[in-house]
């Protein structure tokens, strides 16, 4: 990561049209993560954009992918579609990125062979390197002011129109979830000659104060927390800016004296953690020590050729059972008041417990697997809980797949009705392509 003191990256950063479009107010709505299509100049597109109002994933994969995944088969109901899964490595890993620096010399490669004119993403503010702050970045070692991780809401595409009337016909985007979800949707009228879409999975994100909150509680000083990962061996790294490291099972964080909203609701029902919308999808949860990369099209495809032989690929592995942690973690949520998981553990087995789950717990595709049920399973209680009347248009009928095994079924009133004649009319289109 770069110090907050680094030089900004981005198109003319003093560009008015980047200035407005960042400092348009976002209209006051619920469930809303600021994505940024509320600050563009029609706001209103919310309503049929937006991933928390009703999103359509059958309909949005095929016009993404093709087809929709296939939730008889394979991992395609956890993960979405797919046509290559790779645990993943640059040969020479990037200076300052998460873990090797895929995404970031993705977005490079596509700069170098002028593939695309821009790179839409984020930075860090420079008044707090935690920060996201969208930019549209136009030269390849301007990406290197790019890397790493940030936490908190920012409106990446508030700059979609910005970026237009710059004149930038081909463009890559890397957003999450949420942002991606948003992007598609709006796609065809946007007016790109090419998009490149690169997602990175996500949930549970949170405010930057808030995340500060969290910072505070790791470190007696969280000012010099320069790197923080969530890894798939139920760790948590953190960097610091003198050089030395420390490492934090996942039981030992106190997310017990976080307040219950740390998760906004939005994080706590979302669908996709996986951003089945992508191009490519890049990650960690089915990574164990590499980065998990799942290559969903053609255009993924290319993307992943853009690296050539500067990525390491091997087959992605999977371990243990995730029944059990998957039901561990659903009564937990039962017993919760709202907010996060109630966590009854003695302190004293935590760090058993600790030692063992990355021994004996699931890993890589099955840690992967696991994650997609718990976030199923939030989304369904949470908004049982908070939001009843939005159950049938928020949560894709692939989710109530996911929940079954553990209990968890709709009744008539969380459900959209199945139209029979509609399903036939959509199944025989799809036997005729």
């Amino acid at each position: 990561m770069e110090s907050s003191t680094s030089r900004s990256p981005g198109v003319g950063p003093d560009d008015p049209r980047i200035t407005q479009a960042l400092n348009t107010p976002a209209p006051a709505r619920s469930l809303c993560t600021d994505c940024g299509i509320s600050r563009t100049s029609d706001p209103k597109r919310c309503g049929r954009a937006c991933q928390f109002i009703s999103p359509n994933y059958p309909e949005m994969e095929t016009q993404v992918h093709g087809r929709a995944r296939d939730t008889e088969a394979g991992d395609e109901l956890f993960f979405g579609p797919v046509k290559a899964m790779y645990q993943a490595k640059l040969t020479a890993p990037l200076h300052g990125a998460q873990w090797t620096g895929i995404t970031t010399r993705l977005a490079e490669r596509l700069l170098e062979t002028g593939a695309v004119d821009a790179v839409l993403t984020m930075k860090p503010d420079p008044e707090d390197r935690w920060r996201p702050v969208p930019t549209l970045v136009t030269e390849a070692a301007e990406l290197a002011h790019c890397r790493g991780m940030r936490m908190g809401y920012a409106p990446l595409l508030a700059l979609l129109e910005p970026a237009r009337e710059l004149g930038y016909k081909r463009l890559a985007v890397i957003g999450i979830p949420c942002q991606v979800y948003a992007l598609r949707a709006l796609e065809a009228e946007l007016g790109f000659e090419r998009l490149y879409v690169i997602g990175t999975p996500c949930s549970d994100n949170t405010t930057t104060e808030s995340f500060h909150q969290f910072l505070d509680l790791l470190s007696d000083q969280p000012e010099t927390i320069s790197y923080l990962e969530f890894r798939a061996d139920y760790h948590v790294e953190l960097r610091f800016d003198d050089g030395h490291k420390q490492i934090i099972p996942f039981l030992q964080l106190p997310i017990s004296k976080l307040p219950p909203d740390f998760f906004p609701l939005t994080c706590r029902t979302c669908v996709d953690y996986t951003n089945a919308l992508a191009d490519m999808t890049v990650g960690y949860m089915g990574g164990q020590g590499e980065q998990w990369l799942l290559v969903r099209n053609e255009r993924g495809e290319e993307l992943l050729s853009l690296l050539g032989d500067e990525v390491a690929l091997t087959a992605p592995t999977s371990h243990g059972k995730r029944a059990s942690a998957v039901k561990g973690f659903k009564a937990n949520v039962e017993r919760a008041a709202g907010g996060l998981p109630l966590r009854g553990m003695p302190n004293w087995v935590r760090p058993l417990v600790g030692w063992l789950m990355p021994r004996v717990g699931p890993r890589g595709l099955e840690f992967a697997r696991t994650r997609v049920e718990m976030k199923a399973i939030e989304t369904v209680l949470h908004l049982r809980r908070e939001e009843p009347q939005r159950m049938k248009n928020m949560i894709p009928d692939h989710v109530w797949q996911l929940t079954a095994p553990y209990g968890l079924t709709s009744d008539s009133q969380e459900r959209k009705p199945v139209d029979e004649s509609d399903a036939k009319v959509q199944s025989a289109a799809e036997a005729g392509a």
